[in-house]
């Protein structure tokens, strides 16, 4: 088949209009349409079915685009490796991981990666929705569990437990539980144990609402979850994480906490010798080191405190 018939016909695929595929590719809708009805001559079918509102993919379409849209991934993985074969870090990186430790600790530390690697651009995807690497939906992944896919190579980074925490100012206005009975008396400010989360924090967040709770806030993130608690609007379940960058709040209930949840930095096989994911990994175990160092250090002063 003509490459160059395909490459166009994977553009307007894509767009599900020959004027925006034709804006993409900075061809008239004329041209485009003229392609696309040569590649169906040269295969006798029809890809398309041709509405008022746009175009859909034939049976026979689709099964073309599954093909283009496969190649078109094994060609940016192409690209991304010889553009990594230069000396220098550049260019896009595609970081994908959850909201929580997204917002809450890998963006605030990010200036440190672009000192040192300014013409980098990093495109940070937060969503709880496992991205699909192999399928270059993302370059590199921070996951909070264990990869399932075999092409992958994969570095545990450390764990992480859930935690409960509170502002000062609401412990001094409510007190401060002494057993986890006492979280009845208290607003419980979590996620909801139906949102997509880790499974660690969402059995806590099951177990502490058996207590009868009588006032809770449920927020589908746990950057909502801080803001509430650092609010003092109640005591929130959290990952230990952020107490390095958040030292104000306290953690309550000392004995009560999660199941240790696994953090994993994960990319493709294929990017195996990028220098820009290289970059990326070696940025962030240095910084969980530092960060261990710093979170044992204030674990370390709370007990002296007890």
């Amino acid at each position: 088949m003509d490459w160059d018939k395909l490459r166009i016909f994977h553009a307007v695929a894509d767009a599900g209009s020959l004027t925006h595929a034709g804006d993409t590719l900075h061809l008239s809708q004329s041209a485009v349409s003229r392609q696309v009805r040569a590649l169906e001559e040269s295969l006798n079918t029809v890809l398309f079915h041709r509405h008022a509102r746009g175009l859909i993919l034939t049976e026979q379409g689709e099964l073309l685009f599954d093909a283009t849209r496969s190649m078109n991934k094994r060609i940016e993985a192409a690209t991304a490796r010889i553009r990594d074969s230069e000396e220098e870090v550049f260019g896009e990186l595609r970081v994908t991981t959850t909201i929580g430790f997204g917002s809450l600790w890998l963006a605030p530390r990010l200036p440190k990666l672009y000192e040192k690697y300014p013409d980098l651009n990093i495109d940070l995807m937060l969503e709880e929705r496992v991205l699909d690497l192999p399928m270059r939906e993302a370059d590199v992944a921070v996951r909070m569990k264990e990869p399932s896919q075999a092409d992958l190579i994969r570095k545990k980074l450390m764990s992480i437990r859930m935690r409960l925490y509170a502002s000062p100012e609401y412990l001094a206005q409510n007190g401060t539980p002494e057993t986890i009975e006492d979280i009845a008396k208290h607003r419980l400010i979590c996620q909801n144990p139906r949102a997509a989360q880790v499974s660690a924090g969402m059995i806590m967040v099951q177990q502490l609402l058996a207590y009868d709770v009588k006032s809770t806030l449920t927020v589908n993130n746990y950057f909502g979850v801080l803001q509430s608690v650092l609010s003092g609007l109640g005591i929130g379940v959290l990952p230990d994480y952020i107490i390095e960058d958040f030292p104000t709040i306290k953690r309550v209930l000392i004995d009560v906490e999660s199941a240790e949840v696994p953090v994993f930095l994960a990319y493709p096989e294929e990017l195996r010798q990028s220098k820009r994911i290289a970059a990326f990994r070696d940025f962030v175990q240095e910084e969980i080191f530092a960060h261990r160092q710093t979170r044992k250090a204030l674990e370390a002063g709370a007990s002296t405190q007890v």
